[in-house]
């Protein structure tokens, strides 16, 4: 294995590439990423990676199926040039919310992703806040599974904030919204929340006191905004005052998630950078907070083969 760190990034977060190979005080290896006319990638190792364990960069953001093929391609090149390990650093793992069967005939897409990685060659996927933990056992390689929960813990304690609830908006999400509302010395609710179709959800119940309290919503990703800001509404029907927080990992924002929550009157709303996020897509209360120095961390304990546990925590 080589002394040094060797890292390529695809175009899908190139400013996050560049954050994490200067917490890791390296260049980002060279690589050439282009479209043809007809809408097909390409991509090309513009250095010798013979023998190397290299770390690939590539989070799914705002065009998921081209994020895909172009790491695909990305990591058929490193194999083909001989590279030792091909390690995949995805920030934000694209079709995580299809990891199950809900009704017949649909694909396990969560798991078809994991599939079509090993068949390239991925020998372990570093990723952050999957939408279901049990994605992990779809690879048959490692999986590091870090979190933003030291984050948000860190920047929200900061805040001191009085009378504080730590709201989940779903069953799924309640394990993490303990972990956080324990840390931040908080209580704990949890809406229930039905899908009458896709990128529709309604909230029939919530479970908790949040009468006069200060919120803290919490959950692994903002797509169109729907979930939360139906879920502010019926908080404020409960009686909660008007300081309300949303913190998220993934800030997908897609269609009209941008207007919904600028609209919304959220304190704030607090997101990692695991997604870029363009400046159209940035509003007054929107707070980013980085994944790189976390990510950095992790990659540089890996090389060193040394324990990553402490940041799952």
């Amino acid at each position: 294995m080589s002394s040094t760190i060797q890292i390529v990034a695809g175009s899908s977060h190139p400013e996050l590439a560049e954050e994490v190979a200067g917490q890791l005080g390296i260049h980002l290896g060279k690589v050439t990423l282009s479209k043809f006319s007809s809408g097909e990638r390409y991509a090309r190792i513009d250095e010798s990676i013979r023998g190397e364990e290299i770390y690939v960069i590539q989070t799914i953001g705002a065009t998921p199926n081209d994020d895909f093929m172009e790491l695909f391609l990305m990591m058929d090149a490193l194999k083909r040039a001989s590279a030792a390990a091909i390690h995949v650093v995805m920030p934000h793992y694209g079709y995580a919310r299809q990891d199950k069967k809900s009704a017949p005939r649909e694909p396990i897409s969560a798991r078809l992703m994991a599939d079509l990685m090993t068949a390239v060659g991925l020998d372990r996927l570093i990723t952050v806040d999957l939408h279901a933990d049990q994605i992990q056992g779809f690879f048959n390689r490692p999986v590091d599974h870090l979190t933003a929960l030291p984050l948000f813990v860190d920047y929200f304690s900061k805040k001191q904030l009085k009378d504080l609830v730590v709201v989940a908006p779903d069953a799924g999400r309640a394990k993490f919204a303990k972990k956080l509302g324990d840390r931040l010395g908080a209580q704990l609710a949890i809406m229930h929340k039905t899908r009458p179709q896709h990128n529709v959800a309604e909230i029939v119940n919530i479970v908790g006191d949040v009468a006069g309290k200060t919120l803290l919503l919490v959950d692994d990703m903002v797509d169109t905004g729907g979930s939360v800001t139906s879920g502010l509404e019926a908080l404020r029907k409960h009686g909660c005052n008007d300081e309300i927080y949303l913190a998220t990992t993934h800030p997908v924002f897609s269609g009209p998630a941008v207007n919904r929550l600028a609209s919304a009157n959220f304190k704030e709303v607090v997101a990692t950078n695991t997604i870029p996020i363009p400046i159209e897509k940035q509003f007054d209360s929107l707070r980013v907070l980085s994944i790189a120095p976390m990510l950095a961390e992790a990659i540089q304990r890996n090389h060193e083969h040394k324990s990553i546990s402490s940041l799952y925590l």
